[in-house]
C-alpha cells in the first residue's frame, strides 16, 4: 500500500475524530448510528423564514455562526467548529485534542430562498486569509449531507477573512465575511 501524505492523514484522522466526538454518534448505543441522524442532517434546525436556518438545541455541536446572508442566488449560513474544544468536550484525551489546536471545521449551509430547502449539488472553494495575510490558503468545500465543509488551519489570533465561491445547477455565487479569533 502506498504512503499517505502527512496532510492527508491529518485531515482524515481529524475529520474522523471530530465525527466520533460529536455527542450521540456511538453506533453501539443508538439505533441507526446517530439516533437516526446523518452527518449534515438538520433535524434539529428550525426553519422559520425561507432560506434561514435557526439553530435549536445543538448550537455547540453546530459551531459558532460567523455569517448569515446572501451567497449569490442562495441564502447562506457559515459556522465554525473548534475541533480541539469539541474533542475535549467529548472526553478525548488532552494529548489527542491538543493535536487539533488551531483547527476549525468550516460548514456552509446554502438554501433556496423561495423554498427554504437545501441547495443540491453544491460545490465550491473558500479563500481563507489570516491576520498576517501571508497565511492565506484556498480550500475546496466537500459535500457533507446538507452542508459543504472543510477543515481549516487558524493558528494565530486575529482577523480572518473568508471568501466563498459557490456553484450549483449552473448558478454561481460568492460571499466574503470576516471572523476574529481571540
Amino acid at each position: 500500500m502506498g504512503r499517505i501524505g502527512g496532510a492527508v492523514r491529518t485531515a482524515i484522522c481529524g475529520t474522523a475524530l471530530m465525527l466520533l466526538a460529536l455527542p450521540g454518534i456511538s453506533a453501539a448505543t443508538e439505533p441507526a448510528g446517530m439516533g437516526g441522524m446523518r452527518h449534515g442532517d438538520n433535524a434539529d434546525m428550525k426553519t422559520g423564514d425561507p432560506g434561514k436556518m435557526k439553530p435549536d438545541k445543538h448550537d455547540t455541536e453546530m459551531g459558532e455562526m460567523i455569517f448569515s446572508g446572501k451567497v449569490g442566488p442562495w441564502m447562506g449560513e457559515a459556522r465554525l467548529v473548534d475541533m480541539k474544544a469539541q474533542l475535549e468536550q467529548s472526553g478525548v484525551s488532552a494529548r489527542t485534542a491538543a493535536r487539533f489546536a488551531g483547527k476549525r471545521h468550516l460548514m456552509l449551509f446554502l438554501t433556496d430562498p423561495a423554498t427554504g430547502k437545501p441547495a443540491a449539488g453544491v460545490a465550491g472553494k473558500v479563500v481563507v486569509a489570516g491576520p498576517d495575510k501571508a497565511s492565506s490558503s484556498i480550500v475546496t468545500l466537500i459535500p457533507m449531507g446538507s452542508h459543504i465543509g472543510v477543515d481549516v488551519d487558524m493558528p494565530a489570533p486575529g482577523k480572518y477573512t473568508f471568501k466563498a465561491e459557490i456553484e450549483s445547477g449552473g448558478k454561481k455565487g460568492s460571499a466574503t465575511f470576516p471572523w476574529t479569533l481571540k
